[in-house]
């Protein structure tokens, strides 16, 4: 077998059974594989110079598809209500299978960490059957020093091939696409499908059942750090504004999207960032913008002018899931490091569109939890295949519930544990509708939120005068300096306020219907931070 690059022998391919290979290309560039992938017709060069790839039929993840051994070991830990199962025979059958069927191909291995604290980062090797695959994955984890290759050794092991297919009574999938994991061994296979996120996010899950038992809070987050070294930590579901208001230019950007809290403070797990790209301007986003115009990004289902090359982020014929990677040194102010002392703030945001929220709250630590348990946004009537005309209310506990193989409760528990023990303020931010519900009220307007925001993380918000909401029972600013008053209190931005009323009850009884499912794993503290059923008139 060929192989070329720098890696250890003494830790090689051969020892997890792929020593039948055609060839093995280890640890290549980013202009190698730039070569490769052009020369094997993986991708093209836009007129910016990002590599433009198309992964098909899978343009964002399968999440259905997606499986964890069950075992002894494991079955009193994982949340086995959120994660499918295959039984150990099942995998040990799929792991050969993948093997027999990447002999004599030509792969491309990746030697990486996940996590930038040397504490508890995870060495990772990464075998994929596409050069572009391995560029992609280069940039989202972080990179060995070249001297460190040589006695590399891994802790998990990813293969990823696409053109494998699973047989669903042989391996017991759903379909012919798999992400199967044996997070006892470090293991994950995928199979028929080129969508990149699916590598990325099986680091993200393994990380996320690993670190609790070391006391480290895994979180599907953004984070910054003033000049001050006050961390802040950004929580939110898609198009709550999570990656545009993290991304302060006056801040330091720890990372955009995965992040772990151990007792010594705040670590990136990514060296790299997954943006998406559907709509996308120079104006809004600039920094993430320009990291479309350089050599080294993937752009990943983008539409390009195939005159001109030129991208078009406003056409979404492919999918709305367009995405650009790249290394988390192309935005200008990211941190060197990834790393942050404990946050002084916790952010979680939401969207509400049912107009109910106020734009910024306070929480306690048990607040926090159960909040963070809740995970609540809301989504917009028209935005998705099948919605009505009212806005539908989104629950996604930890706001990443397809990423957490353990129960939500572990992670809420170290959640609010850590808040408690650093003395960390937590804010409840709504980015979504004030005056009234979507389709009569108004988007919040971004001015205020940024300008509560920056009161928040200065600690100037904590010296105002607070009023406690009737039916979240959390504490919401009476005056701001700088901030329309008139928008603190969202019952009287609405002009039928019986009518806001209602709208808060019934949202009040969605928070309490899902939260059900919680109560018997939390402490009698955070049950009792539930939302109140009464009307703010009484």
């Amino acid at each position: 077998m060929k192989q070329t690059g720098i890696f250890n022998s003494a830790a090689g391919a051969d020892l997890f059974g792929l020593d039948n290979l055609g060839s093995l290309s280890w640890n290549q560039t980013a202009p190698d594989l730039y070569q490769t992938a052009i020369e094997r017709g993986e991708g093209q060069i836009s007129a910016g110079g990002p590599l433009v790839v198309i992964t098909g039929q899978h343009t964002g993840r399968s999440a259905n598809d997606k499986f964890l051994v069950r075992d002894t070991a494991n079955e009193e830990i994982v949340w086995w209500d959120n994660c499918a199962s295959i039984t150990p025979d099942q995998f040990e059958t799929l792991r050969k299978d993948f093997l027999a069927h990447a002999e004599g191909m030509d792969l491309f291995a990746q030697d990486l960490y996940g996590g930038a604290d040397p504490a508890y980062r995870l060495p990772v090797r990464i075998y994929t059957e596409y050069a572009w695959h391995s560029l992609f994955i280069r940039h989202m984890l972080r990179r060995p020093e070249v001297s460190d290759l040589a006695s590399f050794s891994p802790e998990m092991t990813i293969i990823d091939l696409p053109s494998f297919k699973a047989d669903p009574e042989r391996h017991g999938t759903r379909t012919d696409t798999v992400i199967a994991c044996d997070f006892e061994n470090g293991i994950v296979l995928i199979g028929n499908t080129s969508y990149a996120g699916e590598i990325k996010k099986s680091v993200f899950s393994y990380l996320n059942y690993q670190l609790p038992a070391k006391g480290v809070m895994p979180m599907h987050c953004s984070a910054n750090v003033g000049d001050a070294d006050d961390s802040a930590v950004f929580f939110g579901l898609s198009g709550t504004g999570k990656t545009t208001l993290s991304a302060d230019p006056d801040r330091t950007l720890i990372g955009d999207d995965e992040h772990g809290w151990s007792d010594t403070g705040l670590f990136n797990f990514e060296g790299g960032c997954y943006a998406k790209t559907i709509r996308l301007s120079a104006e809004a986003e600039p920094e993430i913008f320009a990291t479309t115009q350089r050599f080294g990004t993937v752009l990943e289902n983008v539409v390009i002018n195939p005159r001109t090359r030129i991208a078009d982020f406003d056409d979404a014929s492919l999918t709305e899931n367009g995405r650009c990677a790249y290394p988390l040194d192309y935005i200008p102010n990211a941190s060197a490091t990834s790393l942050a002392p404990n946050p002084q703030n916790v952010i979680m945001l939401t969207a509400d569109a049912f107009g109910v929220m106020p734009p910024i709250a306070r929480l306690t630590p048990s607040q926090a939890m159960y909040h963070f348990l809740s995970g609540y946004t809301a989504k917009v009537a028209g935005t998705e295949k099948g919605m009505g005309n009212e806005p539908q209310a989104t629950f996604s506990t930890c706001f990443g519930a397809p990423f957490m193989p353990r129960h939500p409760s572990v992670y809420g528990t170290l959640l609010r544990d850590k808040i408690s023990k650093n003395d960390t303020t937590c804010w409840l931010v709504n980015t979504g509708w004030t005056g009234g519900a979507y389709g009569e009220g108004e988007r919040m307007p971004i001015k205020a939120t940024r300008a509560l925001l920056a009161a928040a993380l200065d600690g100037s918000l904590n010296n105002v005068e607070m009023r406690t909401d009737p039916n979240f029972g959390f504490e919401v600013p009476v005056e701001v300096p700088g901030v329309d008053t008139s928008i603190l209190d969202p019952r009287e931005t609405w002009s039928d306020q019986a009518a806001y009323d209602t709208q808060a009850q019934n949202l009040v009884q969605m928070f309490i219907n899902n939260f059900e499912k919680f109560e018997t794993y939390v402490d009698p503290d955070v049950r009792d931070a539930a939302p109140i059923i009464s009307t703010a008139a009484e």
